[in-house]
């Protein structure tokens, strides 16, 4: 049987991205269709609001433009992340804080780690990039005469989910053909061979299509309860599970160009600056903080009671399933996984799934055993890549004030590949060769960052006086550089400001 009617079951982000790129893709081929089912009761979680640059590819992709962006979903423009007090504060300092930058730490091809942990005189963000330099002043990575999608530095976006699922249903239904269905699925019909044979709609009855995919949230209605995919519980080891959200407004005051990450006894606090207002959440473990306890503690964060707003609690179930492709249906977004908001992981497994996914497409039912064995296989090591990461931030920090940190630091905490390449890196400086798959989403860059910016204990290796000249200069080199940037960089609500008058120009 040829494949040639895709569902995806479920709207939101990953669902309206997975549609999007699915009917880009098959856009030369008139006889295949994509459908969105939505059910029109049931909310998206929506507190996705922060990305990694490779969204911007995704965007042209599939012919969203940056000024529609910027005007429809209150986006701003996304240039790092900033975490504040991960480290001790006595060690530390009482207001320590690094930056995870979008930019490339290597500005003129060298790995400068080994000459900043000789010198220390700055933290490693700042030396390797003008990104933190401008950041911290609130500048925008780009003028208003720059093209859509280009810049001065990398950068991704901040954005409303709500506002940001509906654009992309405009798009995809006016521009791409979507077929769109508001209906609830009271049932799925599964075949012990074959996968799913059809789903039963509310409204509209059987439906039967070749080819479905599950975009349902955290409830994952067709892999995981239809098709009874079992879940890889990741709770051991990323402890978070638990949010509290409010939405605060923000018409006036300055917008900072990163995500706001502030560590607190049981986990930490996001707080992200669209143009209309901040949204801010209280991530915490419930195994070391009350339910009364982090409302307070987000209360104090805020600056105003919270009955002033509408507190959303959200429940986090950390992890993966064991297969995000099972017969004739894939999970992509919420219901194939998660690992808790840190790093934006959300939105960027959904975007990275759905176009490993279209990258290759089975053609026939024949064809899917080993299309579904190929992509599992890639996805798998990247589960396990990402949380490593996530893993990362908590068992290399030095807080002891509280048994969530000290548990974050027990071995049996940490998965194994992980423990590998920090006993590694204590006795040589990570490289490129350390990171060997592009299926690694979190790459050496990554790491260095994070791990500059906790101050990991690496080795201290010997370098040649040549060796020393070189990189000296080059750090000087990107202070310059910054320096003639600085006043040709406009804040970034003046650039918002101007998008909504002009936008930007095509590319």
């Amino acid at each position: 049987m040829e494949i040639k009617n895709y569902v995806v079951v479920g709207g939101g982000t990953a669902g309206w991205i997975t549609a999007s790129l699915l009917a880009t893709k098959l856009s030369h081929d008139k006889t295949k269709s994509v459908t969105l089912i939505e059910s029109p009761d049931i909310p998206i979680i929506g507190v996705g609001e922060g990305t990694v640059p490779s969204i911007r590819q995704t965007l042209k992709r599939i012919g969203i433009s940056e000024s529609e962006l910027i005007t429809k979903c209150d986006a701003t423009f996304k240039q790092s992340i900033k975490f504040a007090n991960w480290m001790d504060k006595e060690t530390h300092g009482e207001k320590n804080f690094y930056h995870h930058l979008f930019d490339y730490p290597f500005p003129f091809g060298d790995n400068l780690l080994p000459f900043w942990h000789k010198k220390k005189g700055s933290s490693f963000a700042e030396m390797v990039s003008i990104q933190q330099h401008l950041a911290e002043l609130n500048l925008a990575p780009k003028n208003i005469t720059d093209a859509e999608f280009t810049g001065i530095s990398d950068y991704a976006y901040h954005f409303d989910a709500h506002k940001f699922a509906q654009l992309l249903k405009e798009n995809a239904v006016e521009k791409l053909g979507v077929n769109y269905i508001s209906d609830n699925v009271e049932d799925v019909t599964i075949d012990s061979e074959i996968g799913i044979l059809a789903l039963k709609l509310q409204k509209n009855g059987m439906t039967k299509y070749d080819f479905y995919i599950d975009c349902s949230g955290f409830t994952s209605l067709i892999l995981g309860q239809k098709l009874a995919v079992p879940f890889i519980d990741k709770s051991n080891v990323i402890f978070s599970n638990k949010a509290l959200t409010v939405q605060i407004p923000n018409l006036d005051k300055e917008i900072p160009p990163f995500t706001i990450s502030t560590a607190h006894q049981a986990g930490w606090i996001w707080d992200i600056a669209l143009s209309t207002r901040r949204g801010i959440g209280l991530v915490y473990c419930d195994r070391y903080m009350s339910e009364d306890t982090a409302r307070e503690k987000l209360e104090k964060y805020v600056g105003n009671p919270l009955e002033e707003f509408n507190v959303r609690k959200i429940d986090m179930k950390i992890g993966y399933r064991e297969q995000a492709w099972n017969k004739n249906c894939l999970a992509i977004g919420l219901s194939q996984g998660f690992v808790e908001p840190l790093e934006a992981t959300a939105i960027l497994l959904s975007d990275f799934s759905a176009n490993l996914f279209c990258n290759k497409l089975p053609e026939h039912a024949s064809d899917l055993e080993d299309f579904a064995k190929h992509f599992n296989k890639r996805i798998t090591y990247t589960w396990e890549r990402v949380i490593d990461f996530v893993k990362l931030h908590y068992c290399i920090s030095n807080r002891t004030d509280s048994q969530f940190w000290l548990d974050n630091r027990d071995m049996s905490s940490i998965p194994t590949s992980l423990t590998e390449k920090l006993s590694l890196w204590m006795k040589s400086y990570p490289s490129k060769d350390d990171f060997f798959s592009k299926f690694e989403v979190f790459d050496l860059e990554n790491y260095l960052y994070v791990l500059a910016g906790m101050d990991f204990s690496f080795k201290d290796l010997k370098m040649s006086d040549h060796e020393l000249a070189r990189y000296e200069n080059q750090t000087n080199q990107v202070l310059k550089t910054f320096e003639e940037y600085k006043n040709r960089l406009p804040k970034q609500r003046e650039l918002i400001k101007k998008v909504f008058e002009n936008g930007f120009p095509k590319i």
